[in-house]
Protein backbone atom coordinates (compact mmCIF):
# COMPACT_ATOMS: atom_id res chain seq x y z
CA UNK A 1 0.00 0.00 0.00
CA UNK A 2 1.31 3.56 -0.74
CA UNK A 3 0.63 6.50 0.49
CA UNK A 4 -2.15 8.46 -1.24
CA UNK A 5 -1.51 12.40 -2.55
CA UNK A 6 -2.01 13.93 0.05
CA UNK A 7 -2.12 17.09 -1.66
CA UNK A 8 -5.47 16.37 -2.50
CA UNK A 9 -6.68 15.48 0.65
CA UNK A 10 -8.68 17.34 3.20
CA UNK A 11 -6.87 19.07 5.61
CA UNK A 12 -9.88 18.56 8.10
CA UNK A 13 -11.42 15.17 8.78
CA UNK A 14 -15.03 15.11 10.14
CA UNK A 15 -15.64 12.42 12.79
CA UNK A 16 -19.71 11.46 13.31
CA UNK A 17 -19.97 9.20 16.29
CA UNK A 18 -23.61 8.66 17.55
CA UNK A 19 -25.09 12.37 17.71
CA UNK A 20 -21.49 13.97 18.56
CA UNK A 21 -19.41 15.49 15.91
CA UNK A 22 -15.68 16.43 15.79
CA UNK A 23 -13.50 17.72 13.22
CA UNK A 24 -9.18 17.20 13.69
CA UNK A 25 -7.48 19.03 11.68
CA UNK A 26 -4.34 17.58 9.62
CA UNK A 27 -1.68 18.98 7.95
CA UNK A 28 0.80 17.35 5.36
CA UNK A 29 3.33 17.18 7.42
CA UNK A 30 1.61 15.45 10.36
CA UNK A 31 1.06 12.55 7.94
CA UNK A 32 4.44 12.75 6.59
CA UNK A 33 5.76 12.51 10.08
CA UNK A 34 3.41 9.51 10.72
CA UNK A 35 4.08 7.86 7.81
CA UNK A 36 6.47 4.96 8.85
CA UNK A 37 4.16 4.42 11.82
CA UNK A 38 1.07 3.98 8.94
CA UNK A 39 3.34 1.79 7.10
CA UNK A 40 3.73 -0.69 9.79
CA UNK A 41 0.22 -0.97 10.57
CA UNK A 42 -0.25 -1.93 6.96
CA UNK A 43 2.34 -4.50 7.52
CA UNK A 44 0.18 -5.69 10.58
CA UNK A 45 -2.77 -5.53 8.58
CA UNK A 46 -1.29 -6.99 5.92
CA UNK A 47 -1.79 -10.41 8.16
CA UNK A 48 -5.35 -10.71 8.35
CA UNK A 49 -7.39 -8.64 11.12
CA UNK A 50 -10.97 -9.05 12.97
CA UNK A 51 -13.51 -6.67 11.63
CA UNK A 52 -16.70 -6.98 13.73
CA UNK A 53 -17.37 -10.52 13.71
CA UNK A 54 -15.23 -11.80 10.91
CA UNK A 55 -11.65 -12.31 10.62
CA UNK A 56 -10.61 -10.83 7.15
CA UNK A 57 -7.65 -12.61 5.48
CA UNK A 58 -6.54 -9.68 3.49
CA UNK A 59 -8.30 -6.70 4.00
CA UNK A 60 -9.02 -4.06 1.84
CA UNK A 61 -7.88 -0.32 1.88
CA UNK A 62 -11.96 0.55 3.19
CA UNK A 63 -11.76 -2.35 5.72
CA UNK A 64 -8.21 -1.37 6.93
CA UNK A 65 -9.96 2.07 7.31
CA UNK A 66 -12.73 0.75 9.24
CA UNK A 67 -9.93 -0.52 11.48
CA UNK A 68 -8.98 2.68 11.85
CA UNK A 69 -11.71 3.75 12.53
CA UNK A 70 -12.51 1.48 15.68
CA UNK A 71 -8.80 2.68 16.93
CA UNK A 72 -10.02 6.13 16.58
CA UNK A 73 -13.07 5.53 18.44
CA UNK A 74 -11.13 4.28 21.02
CA UNK A 75 -8.76 7.25 21.12
CA UNK A 76 -11.86 9.44 21.48
CA UNK A 77 -13.53 7.51 24.28
CA UNK A 78 -9.97 7.74 26.40
CA UNK A 79 -9.05 10.95 25.40
CA UNK A 80 -5.67 9.59 23.91
CA UNK A 81 -5.50 12.51 21.09
CA UNK A 82 -2.35 11.04 20.13
CA UNK A 83 -4.22 8.11 18.58
CA UNK A 84 -6.83 10.16 17.29
CA UNK A 85 -4.60 11.95 15.04
CA UNK A 86 -2.29 9.03 13.79
CA UNK A 87 -5.78 7.20 13.10
CA UNK A 88 -7.13 10.29 11.49
CA UNK A 89 -4.12 10.85 9.20
CA UNK A 90 -3.96 6.95 8.46
CA UNK A 91 -7.79 7.23 6.99
CA UNK A 92 -6.90 10.20 4.98
CA UNK A 93 -3.66 9.25 3.47
CA UNK A 94 -4.93 6.04 2.82
CA UNK A 95 -8.71 6.84 1.44
CA UNK A 96 -8.79 9.18 -1.78
CA UNK A 97 -11.26 11.73 -1.15
CA UNK A 98 -12.11 11.07 2.14
CA UNK A 99 -13.37 13.94 4.31
CA UNK A 100 -16.05 12.52 6.90
CA UNK A 101 -15.81 9.47 8.57
CA UNK A 102 -19.20 7.93 10.47
CA UNK A 103 -18.07 5.84 12.84
CA UNK A 104 -20.62 2.61 13.80
CA UNK A 105 -20.14 2.83 18.09
CA UNK A 106 -22.15 -0.24 18.46
CA UNK A 107 -19.49 -2.81 17.79
CA UNK A 108 -19.79 -3.06 14.14
CA UNK A 109 -16.49 -1.84 12.90
CA UNK A 110 -17.88 -3.14 9.29
CA UNK A 111 -20.86 -0.76 9.63
CA UNK A 112 -18.61 2.34 9.55
CA UNK A 113 -18.89 4.90 6.15
CA UNK A 114 -16.92 7.64 4.82
CA UNK A 115 -18.08 10.05 2.65
CA UNK A 116 -16.42 12.66 0.19
CA UNK A 117 -16.84 17.00 0.65
CA UNK A 118 -20.42 16.03 -1.33
CA UNK A 119 -21.94 13.96 1.37
CA UNK A 120 -21.16 10.81 -1.15
CA UNK A 121 -20.61 7.34 0.32
CA UNK A 122 -16.97 6.37 -0.66
CA UNK A 123 -16.61 2.29 -1.76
Amino acid sequence: MRLMDIETQPSTLQILVDDQERKIELTQDMILEAESILTKMDRDMDKGWQLARRFIDNPSVMQRCQIASNRLLTGLHTGNEATVSLMSCYIVSRLKDVSTVAINSEGEDDQTLFYDDAGTMLK
